[in-house]
């Protein structure tokens, strides 16, 4: 019987990884089974096996991509015979990075050029890069990723690097290419098994954005959001909007909450956030102010959240403060001051600047509410990453 090659178990063991990129369910719990009975293969090969580069290469891939770390330990010990001076630093790098050895990794791995490993070696190789320089430089880990993509198109490893890179993009405030990058990974890899931890950090992401500045950013969300689910999509957009409230971006605010709008017919609950978010963006508008305590005030409490109660709370008051300011159009109707809780009345407001209406709002309403509710909101999420 034929013993296969470090090079086609390798092989073997990507074909199975690049099912779960496409969602197969079976692939991810097979690849278990198949990384044990690998690692016992790996482990029994003859010393003189590993005197060939490409299959001390094929032992890096394969720890890289889940394996034993206990076979990278076994060639380092068979000495120069097996482990080059070449090929040392990619071989203690890679066995430093999957031992959480973060420093010993970066000073190992990150000199090495990807460039002179064949395909997906060098696509593995950029992937542990961009890890590692991520929090030094997210210039070079985008540029590292996009590298990673081009090699291995269609692969799990291709589906790792979009899903990291959306978010390197939304941390360095590059929002066309996030919304891009986020709307080519739920068009390509929506079904991966991955794709709920996605789902959930790009919730996360979309809650620090201000979408209202331009109408190219919220057009290009918009688009993204399109290729959610309806039900996913009005659960993303409340939560984008609570969170754009609790931020001060009303403009923003009021957009995400009418997209919402959109999509809760039958759902009370929706609706009523929906509502609330929307007219607590307007209260500072001295045209709509009016109108926005009206809608206000006909929300039924007994739908919300409790953080959603304190903000209907705050909005109300914080209305009433704005009302009552010199020169206002409008006055608080003695109706809604039942509603103000105790905390917001204390508050004390510069009749010279209207500005402060909102500062209060924001500090009577934090973000965390809002990105605390991440897990619940999103659907099809996964607890795994990669």
């Amino acid at each position: 019987m034929t013993v296969p090659s470090p090079l086609q178990m390798v092989r073997t063991l990507h074909l199975m990884q690049d099912q779960i990129a496409t969602g197969s369910t079976e692939a991810h719990i097979g690849q278990r089974g198949l990384l044990g009975v690998l690692d016992m293969r790996f482990m029994e090969l003859a010393p003189e096996v590993w005197q060939r580069g490409k299959n001390v290469h094929a032992a890096v891939s394969f720890v890289l991509s889940g394996g034993n770390p206990g076979l990278l330990r076994k060639l380092l010990e068979l000495g120069s015979s097996v482990v080059t001076e070449n090929d040392r630093p990619l071989v203690e790098g890679a066995l430093a990075y999957v031992e959480g050895r973060e420093e010993a990794a970066y000073n190992a791995l990150v000199s090495l050029d990807p460039r002179s490993f064949p395909p997906t070696m060098s696509a593995q190789l950029a992937l542990v890069q961009s890890a590692l320089v991520v929090r030094k430089d997210p210039a070079k880990s985008d540029e590292l990723l996009d590298f990673v993509r081009l090699q291995a198109p269609g692969t799990l490893l291709e589906e790792a690097a979009l899903r990291r890179q959306v978010f390197v993009a939304s941390q360095t405030n590059r929002i066309e290419k996030f919304q891009y990058l986020a709307t080519d990974y739920l068009r390509r890899f929506r079904h991966s098994v991955y794709a709920g931890n996605f789902r959930q950090r790009l919730a996360s992401a979309s809650t620090r954005i201000d979408f209202g500045q331009e109408k190219s950013r919220f057009d290009g969300f918009v688009e993204m959001m399109n290729e959610l689910e309806p039900e996913a999509r009005r659960d993303l957009y409340l939560l984008a909007a609570r969170a754009s409230v609790d931020q001060g971006f009303t403009k923003s605010a009021r957009l995400l909450a009418e997209k919402a709008q959109e999509l809760v017919e039958g759902d009370n609950v929706s609706a009523s956030r929906a509502k609330l978010y929307r007219a607590a963006s307007l209260i500072t508008s001295p045209e709509n102010i009016k109108s926005a305590v009206e809608d206000l005030r006909q929300i039924d409490r007994s739908l919300l959240a409790a953080s959603d109660m304190t903000l209907l709370d705050s909005a109300i008051a914080m209305a009433g403060h704005i009302q009552t300011m010199p020169g206002s159009p409008v006055a608080l109707s003695e109706k809604a001051k039942p509603l103000l809780t105790k905390a917001a009345t204390e508050k004390t407001v510069d009749a010279s600047d209207q500005a402060q209406g909102l500062e209060q709002l924001q500090a009577l309403s934090k973000a965390r509410d809002a990105l605390s509710r991440v897990d619940k909101l999103i659907k099809n999420q996964a607890s795994v990453t990669q």
